[in-house]
């Protein structure tokens, strides 16, 4: 089976044109999805201007990891959920988008992210507390920017013919 015709399939079922065609389903997913940006963005700024120490300085990085971790998984699985019933409802579009597949690169760069600074930065960040590390001001500023970019890419599909 091809891609196209895998899309295709995708884009015929049930579900897809549920979403697509349904008069309240595309914008509450839709709603549901910024709301979940909102959520996981919000606690992913603050921990990351926390490490550039722009912000909450008299925290203890450790407190702020801890106490927003849990809110930033809360997100980004709504986001991921949410993001994919939004995609599962036009994948021939999002297949021929050149802003989604930007989107997509993005993606796995916050990926490679993880995997090189999951465990030398946020893995223990009661280290930061006495003193932020250039290695975690680099791991916040690296992530703002994929952050950024994967959430203007994701709107700019929306402009894709």
């Amino acid at each position: 089976m091809s891609t196209i015709s895998l899309l295709e399939w995708i884009e015929s079922t049930e579900l897809s044109t549920a979403i697509r065609e349904g008069a309240l389903y595309y914008p509450i997913i839709g709603g549901v999805h910024l709301l979940g940006i909102a959520l996981f963005g919000g606690m992913l700024l603050m921990t990351d201007l926390r490490l550039l120490g722009w912000a909450m300085q008299l925290r203890p990085v450790s407190d702020i990891v801890r106490q927003f971790r849990w809110w930033k998984r809360a997100g980004f699985v709504i986001v991921t959920g949410s993001g994919l019933l939004l995609g599962w409802c036009e994948p021939l579009k999002l297949y021929r988008s050149p802003a989604f597949w930007v989107k997509m690169a993005l993606l796995a760069m916050v990926g490679v992210h993880a995997l090189v600074f999951r465990a030398r930065v946020y893995g223990d960040p009661a280290k930061l507390d006495t003193a932020v590390t250039n290695e975690a001001k680099l791991a916040a500023s690296l992530s703002l920017f994929l952050w950024a970019g994967l959430i203007i890419s994701g709107r700019l599909i929306a402009f894709d013919s």
